[in-house]
């Protein structure tokens, strides 16, 4: 046995554990190695932050990193100094106390949700392998550790990331990506047994990357088999398409790659906070004066008083006195730091959150799926976004691929009614015996079973039509080519015409070339094969005795050496052909011929239809499309594919390697044995760029080069149509070379170290010398409303570039379909050769533009250009590639490129990588310091998304890796419009406005404190009681700003959306902007000055005391407080009543309680009966009245004057929208007045503009 021989002799070093993890069964008999197991981490995860004992440190800790609660910790402990103390210290502890424990309370209730989570994640139940009892048993994840044994089903959720022993069939995850048993274990092909498993696992040591698994397994004999990604199965996926897995855990917990990727909700500070931080200093520098005025007045004070008639401490010197006064008004005034902001901020951006994740409009119904805000804390940013980065398939198009036409041996097939948005009616071609299926789109329904017949000069065809309902049906229908049926109909024809200049005449390489490129079409690819009643389609038997038989008659087919290039078929081509056909018709399903066996009845697979599930549309795409011209790929299994092939019948392909798609190579390959001719065969497809120059041109051979020209023009063709194309070519290997690849492939497949750099060599030798079969063109189709978005956007101000890896041919169409260009741009292309060709034209396009915009500026001033709505700016759009793009990024190009581009209406880079697009979105970031937004739905984008301010995945075709990286994440690209324009805009307007009132109400209730001084020695003595100067604004003016920052709206929804001008005008006019703070600070300044200087020359002369002095100061700055926020709120709901009579009636309720009940609770003052009896007099009224009124007045004149002399965007644009249309009609009546009767348009419900009366609704038009 291994355990009892191997695993003796090997003992872990800790050189060894930090390098690499070491897995064995939890049953070894090596007790060393079942200790070395138990250190592993187990599968149970929490993600909360706090336990019972850690929350209170813990949470104090956290909250102690903002300075403004360590600023209001230390005051507080500061009025515990008699020298400096301002009233009685725990009063000072209120509102530090509060701020820290509504923090905390919100801490702990997202920290129990993350607890109840976690407890429901961890009492999950899978199947583990008990060694004593010897049969699986049902165990909770959390009980689940590393060397157990796992079993899952189809549809299950793998507990932890476990290494792939055994499968009934190849398992797929939820994201489509096949997994395989490893490679050459004894036990894959038997139902596994994990008493029988005596092998060791070497693998790295846990990390987050989850492209990536090294590691080997060593058996009991002492050989060592390679482990690589597709053998992990990871953790939180779902087994799919397979009925029985087993693994062997090498993850658990947060070891596994899922948790080592899950950083929790994003936290980015917004440009309002960095903003607010800075006020929030000058607040301080406001403070510290104000305090040292008091302090030095108190000294002159003291210095110049003579003969006091009260008590004072004479002992103490002026100087001195004024130190102890300094912090005794640092206390007094603390307010003036708002404490209770940073609080307030966060409610507010919750519940603004809360309104986005609710709103409707973002909910796609389709995908059951609404908008997720992932980062909390940055919503005010989506109104302020200048630039906007954007992936093109995926993003802006639906990656839902269309096969619209391809080119085969150099000619090309268009499918041009493919994916049209039109009634589906499927076409039955019934020619002689053989049936084929087609699909053709008509312009209008017709009715089911109606037949048609369609002549022509070969043959006749007669015509079914059958209505197909399904949408999806629609994409994956493919109306084939008649002149690729025709050429494919000699597989199944008995008779053939062949005549000279007959257009079904084929040569025999051009019908090998067309039979190789759709066998590539299906079996290049992973798709997984079902149907309806059966899951999953598997190869199960190959009769070899047939399938020898089939070769023969195939390989008489093509060995028509003499005519190989193509030409009209002569008499001997003729008789080998129809002996051809009498062995094909003999052997083929026609007849008796050769069927290969799947796990579901034949009659099954006729009624049901096929299902596809691929890892990218494309794929689907191309299955598809081959299925039509009746190249069927029919099952799949680790070693073998099962395909129809026409005339041929079914065919079980020996699959003996597949090279995956990655984006170095750009390309797929997979290598088989043909089933027709027994060769080794690489068939490959991938990037056009790359395929051609693998491709080898023969000199010898004129064909091949002009299949070569041809391909290539019809690339540039599909190209410019916006289609994304892919190149097919194959490769026939000798025995001796494939044994010399395959050893080299066998070895990179084992290493541990360098295995990525060794896979890709290994392919590079592969992929060689290709022979090209042909080209392929996909549509994707735009997204819905994707022209009206970024149409919307771009009027918005809002600077929308491109970057895709596409062609930019393909790149341009798109951009023209999205109305990101327009047919008046002038579009500058840079493809340049060298790193000096490009700094010469970066040069170059600069001067063109400065001269363009200089040129259309003259215009425009003159009067002759005034109708483009983008002004100046709209008129150049920059195309740049890949390589242009890497060298216009390097430090010496840099500013030429950023120059050039910030001129340009919008930027197009083709060709660009994943490094490339992060690096743009940097650029324009740090170096215009502007903000950034970046959309996208692959992993691809994932650099681009999280280097931007703002980063938006798209739930779509490409998995989560966008979303997970996200800040918010949609289900649409359209959705980006209401996003930003709506929401953004409002919630930007809602926390500025909401800031910059806490900052008035704040500086505003302080300066009544400070102005006091003035009469009191500047002693630091308060006119109110201690309870009500802490709680004024901690309490009683706390609420409303917080309903006037989750509710407020300064323009309708309907509005912004239809006038998108507005959200640039709200850039301009920024409302939080510095003079903005201080126009506040003196607004605030003023109605302080009026609140306490009106009360005071009322009562000058009068008896009352300190309190009853303070008492309709009070009342009359709450009231002009609360009414200074109706002023300027634009949505007066009555959520905003209850809340202001609520604060209002709080504070009354609050001093009407404390003045009759409270006696020793503000020494040394006693505010007993004291507002009950201000409260009884109509002075107090009168006096709260003039006050409030002369405070708000200014203000409501210069809101009335500002709106009057500058009318806010919204009405303007509302006003010319009228005016525009007025002229509209004006115009259209004085043409209509201006022509004959004759050519007089009707004036009807579909002309309301015109003038009515002349001519009845129901009149013709002749003109």
């Amino acid at each position: 046995m291994y355990s009892l021989e191997r695993s003796s002799c090997f003992h872990p070093t800790k050189e060894h554990l930090r390098k690499k993890r070491t897995v064995v069964p939890c049953s070894t008999d090596n007790e060393e190695l079942r200790q070395h197991l138990k250190l592993y981490k187990s599968n149970k995860i929490r993600t909360t932050k706090y336990s019972l004992l850690s929350f209170l440190p813990k949470n104090l800790f956290e909250q102690l990193h903002r300075l403004a609660n360590v600023y209001f910790i230390f005051l507080a402990a500061l009025n515990f100094i008699p020298l400096v103390e301002a009233f009685q210290p725990e009063i000072a502890l209120v509102p530090v106390m509060l701020v820290l424990l509504v923090t905390a309370v919100k801490d702990i209730w997202e920290d129990y949700r993350r607890f109840k989570f976690d407890h429901l994640i961890n009492r999950l139940l899978c199947h583990v392998y008990s060694s004593k009892q010897k049969v699986y048993i049902d165990q909770c994840w959390k009980d689940v550790r590393v060397g157990d044994f796992v079993r899952l089903s189809c549809n299950e959720i793998i507990p932890a990331d476990m290494l792939l022993l055994y499968s009934s069939d190849p398992p797929w995850e939820t994201n489509l990506k096949q997994r395989q048993v490893v490679s050459d274990h004894p036990l894959q092909v038997i139902e596994f047994s994990p008493e029988t498993f005596h092998s060791r696992i070497e693998c790295e040591n846990p990390n987050n990357d989850l492209n990536r698994f090294r590691g080997y397994m060593e058996h009991s004999s002492g050989g060592r088999v390679g482990l690589h990604n597709s053998n992990l199965l990871l953790r939180s996926c779902t087994i799919r398409n397979t009925e029985t897995v087993v693994g062997i855990v090498v993850y658990a917990g947060h070891d596994t790659k899922a948790m080592m990727n899950n950083s929790g909700p994003r936290y980015k500070r917004s440009q309002l906070e960095k903003r607010l931080n800075t006020d929030i200093l000058w607040c301080v520098v406001l403070l510290v004066i104000m305090c040292l005025t008091a302090a030095v007045g108190h000294g002159f004070w003291l210095k110049n008083l003579k003969d006091p008639i009260f008590v004072t401490d004479v002992e103490t010197p002026p100087t001195l006195a004024g130190f102890y006064v300094f912090w005794t008004m640092i206390i007094v005034l603390q307010v003036l730091i708002p404490i209770s902001l940073y609080v307030s901020i966060e409610i507010v951006k919750l519940g603004q959150v809360y309104f986005i994740h609710n709103d409707l409009d973002f909910y796609n119904e389709q995908l059951d799926s609404r908008i997720q805000c992932r980062a909390l804390n940055i919503t005010e940013d989506l109104g302020q976004i200048q630039y906007l980065f954007s992936d093109k398939t995926g993003t802006l198009t639906e990656n839902k691929m269309v096969f619209r036409c391809c080119s085969i041996y150099g000619v090309e097939y268009p499918h041009d009614e493919n994916g049209k948005n039109q009634n589906t009616q499927t076409f039955i071609y019934l020619r002689r015996r053989h049936i084929f299926t087609w699909s053709w789109y008509t312009g209008a329904p017709d009715e089911e079973g109606e037949t048609m017949t369609l002549d022509t000069e070969a043959d006749t065809y007669s015509l079914i039509l059958q209505p197909v309902q399904s949408s999806t049906k629609r994409d994956r229908i493919v109306v084939p080519d008649p002149e690729l049926v025709k050429k494919l109909n000699w597989f199944c024809s008995s008779v053939l015409p062949l005549s000279e200049g007959s257009s079904t005449t084929s040569s025999s390489l051009e019908l090998t070339y067309i039979t190789d490129f759709f066998l590539a079409l299906t079996i290049c690819n992973s798709v997984v094969v079902s149907s309806a009643s059966q899951p999953r389609h598997m190869v199960t038997r190959t009769p070899l005795k047939s399938l020898e038989e089939i070769k023969l008659m195939f390989q008489r087919k093509l060995d028509l050496s003499a005519t190989g290039e193509g030409g009209n078929a002569g008499p001997v081509e003729k008789d080998i052909r129809e002996d051809a056909i009498k062995d094909a018709k003999a052997q083929t399903v026609c007849g008796n011929g050769p069927k290969q066996d799947v796990e579901t009845d034949s009659d099954s697979d006729t009624d049901d239809e096929l299902l596809y599930e691929a890892e990218s549309p494309d794929e689907a795409a191309l299955v598809h499309a081959a299925r039509a011209y009746r190249c069927t790929l029919r099952g799949r299994s680790a070693e073998s594919l099962l395909v129809d092939l026409p005339g041929i019948g079914s065919l079980a392909v020996q699959l003996l390697h597949i090279l995956p798609f990655d984006s170095n190579r750009k390309r797929m390959s997979v290598v088989v044995r043909h089933p027709l001719t027994g060769h080794v065969v690489v068939y490959t497809k991938g990037a056009d760029s790359v395929i051609m120059d693998l491709a080898e041109t023969p000199k010898a051979q004129e064909i091949y080069n002009h299949i070569r020209e041809q391909t290539q023009k019809h690339l540039d063709s599909y190209a410019r149509e916006g289609l994304r194309t892919l190149c097919i070519a194959k490769k026939v290997l000798e025995e001796e070379e494939y044994d010399v690849w395959l050893k080299g492939q066998l070895l990179a497949e084992s290493s541990i170290e360098n295995r990525e750099e060794l896979l890709l060599e290994s392919a590079q030798r592969l992929e060689t010398n290709l022979t090209l079969l042909g080209a392929t063109g996909i549509v994707d189709r735009l997204q819905e409303d994707v022209p009206e978005t970024i149409e919307a956007l771009q009027r918005a101000g809002i600077k929308v570039w491109v970057l895709t890896g596409d062609k930019q041919e393909t790149a341009i169409n798109i951009a023209y379909a999205c109305k990101l260009l327009r047919p008046n741009d002038q579009l500058l292309t840079a493809n340049c050769g060298s790193k000096d060709a490009c700094a010469a034209f970066l040069q170059e396009l600069k001067l063109e533009v400065l001269q363009g915009q200089d040129s259309m500026t003259e215009r425009t001033a003159a009067g002759t250009d005034g109708e483009s709505s983008l002004g100046s700016m709209a008129s150049f759009v920059l195309v740049i590639n890949g390589q242009t793009l890497d060298w216009a990024l390097q430090e010496e190009l840099k500013s030429d490129f950023l120059e050039l581009s910030r001129r340009c209406k919008a930027v197009i880079c083709c060709r660009s990588t994943p490094l490339q697009k992060s690096q743009v979105v940097r650029l324009i970031r740090d170096e215009l310091g502007v903000m950034t937004l970046a959309v996208g739905d692959g992993a691809n984008d994932v650099s681009m998304i999280q280097m931007a301010d703002v980063g938006i995945g798209i739930s779509g075709q490409e998995g989560m890796q966008a979303v997970m990286s996200s800040d918010f994440a949609v289900s649409r690209f359209k959705h980006l419009s209401k996003l930003l324009l709506v929401h953004g805009h409002w919630c930007y307007s809602r926390l500025a406005n909401m800031i910059l009132y806490f900052i008035y109400k704040n500086v505003m209730f302080v300066n009544l404190l400070f102005w006091y001084q003035f009469f009191c020695g500047f002693s630091g003595s308060v006119m109110t009681n201690a309870w009500v100067l802490i709680l004024f604004n901690l309490i009683f003016t706390s609420v409303p700003p917080l309903i006037y920052g989750v509710l407020d709206r300064d323009t309708p929804a309907e509005t912004l959306m239809g006038l998108p001008e507005l959200y640039q005008a709200a850039q301009a006019s920024k409302v939080y902007i510095p003079h903005m703070f201080w126009v506040t600070v003196l607004d605030a300044f003023y109605q302080s000055l009026v609140c306490f200087f009106i009360p005071y020359l009322a009562l000058a002369g009068s008896d009352v005391g300190v309190l009853s002095f303070g008492s309709p100061i009070n009342a009359s700055a709450l009231l002009i407080i609360l009414l200074h926020q109706v002023l300027e709120s634009h949505t007066l709901t009555w959520i905003h009543v209850v809340v202001l009579l609520l604060s209002g009636g709080s504070y009354f309720g609050f001093v009407l309680l404390f003045s009759v009940s409270c006696v020793t609770c503000s020494p040394p003052t006693n505010p007993v009966g004291v507002e009950t009896l201000q409260m009884s007099q109509p002075l107090f009224y009168i006096i709260c009245a003039v006050t409030t009124v002369t405070a708000l007045l200014p203000r409501m004149l210069f809101r009335a004057l500002h709106n009057t002399l500058h009318r806010s965007a919204a009405l303007k644009s509302s006003q010319m929208d009228k005016v525009a249309s007025e002229e509209y009609r004006k115009r259209m009546q004085h043409w209509n007045l201006s022509h004959s009767r004759v050519n007089r348009l009707p004036v009807c419900a579909d002309n309301p503009g015109l003038e009515p009366g002349l001519e009845p609704c129901t009149s013709s038009v002749v003109s």
